[in-house]
């Protein structure tokens, strides 16, 4: 289910070697002999304002008030120098896989709703919802932007298991609920949807769960360009990768897509990242 209209032409930064149902598998490449952390950096900043902003915000952007709000995105994500360890990339790479490989739209930005500019917010790392015909699916996204893949495999499983507990859910759907915006378009079916009175039955039939994992890959720090025997060697890790992951216990009865986006070395990656948002958080 690809966008024919993407928000963020992500296509241009990401080739997708693996299109499958449940299982998306996707390439940086390179430039010139070196990995495309500058492109991927850009990318990744082009989101930040529809990642960071509520749609109220959003919709009352203007070249006025464009500097502001920009820097109020930057401001949300995070405020501190551990920025090593911290995971708000990774959601927004599954933003923007998600707005763009898989139609959705975001129905809360949980980052507007943080305690602090240091806090992190629990609970799912994605809500965003497909409009199918007037009838919504509801797509809850998971994130581990690691370098190990398989500690991110070993991470995200128990948390998949635990995020569809009943009480869990209940606890999620009412936070959801309490944040969603009141003039965007799909507030009142949104609401509907996730009501306490709605059965469990019912919302599983509708739930989504697209789960993101990056990594180091040795593939991609093999190479400086691609080829055909890169491309062949990536696909087949990214294969095994997803074998590995499937054979873990999984949710029954709910659809669970996994991404998988490795990188040449996410340390450098964050490093550029996090320069280019304290010039961001100035402007």
């Amino acid at each position: 289910m690809s966008s024919s209209t993407p928000v963020f032409e992500s296509s241009f930064i990401f080739e997708e070697y693996i299109e499958e149902t449940h299982f998306r598998g996707f390439s940086v490449g390179y430039e010139i002999g070196e990995y495309r952390y500058d492109a991927l950096v850009e990318l990744i900043f082009s989101a930040l304002v529809d990642f960071s902003l509520p749609h109220s915000e959003i919709s009352t952007f203007t070249p006025i008030n464009a500097q502001r709000k920009m820097r109020n995105a930057a401001k949300a994500v995070y405020a501190t120098d551990k920025y090593r360890s911290r995971g708000e990339y990774g959601e927004i790479l599954l933003h923007i896989v998600m707005r763009d490989y898989f139609n959705t739209v975001p129905a809360i930005s949980k980052m507007y709703y943080k305690d602090g500019p240091n806090e992190t917010v629990k609970g799912f790392d994605a809500v965003h919802i497909v409009d199918q015909e007037n009838d919504l699916e509801l797509w809850l996204g998971e994130v581990k932007f690691y370098q190990s893949i398989s500690g991110a495999i070993r991470d995200v499983v128990p948390e998949l298991q635990a995020h569809v507990d009943k009480d869990y859910l209940r606890n999620e759907f009412l936070f959801i609920s309490n944040k969603i915006d009141d003039s965007w378009e799909h507030a009142e079916k949104m609401k509907m949807l996730i009501d306490g009175r709605t059965s469990l039955d019912k919302i599983f039939k509708k739930i989504r769960i697209p789960v993101l994992l990056t990594y180091d890959s040795k593939v991609v720090s093999s190479y400086k360009e691609v080829s055909e025997e890169y491309q062949m060697q990536l696909i087949e890790e990214l294969n095994k990768y997803h074998d590995t992951f499937r054979s873990n216990e999984l949710p029954k009865n709910i659809d669970v897509i996994l991404i998988l986006i490795p990188f040449e070395q996410k340390k450098r990656l964050v490093e550029l990242l996090h320069k280019k948002l304290e010039v961001w958080q100035q402007i």
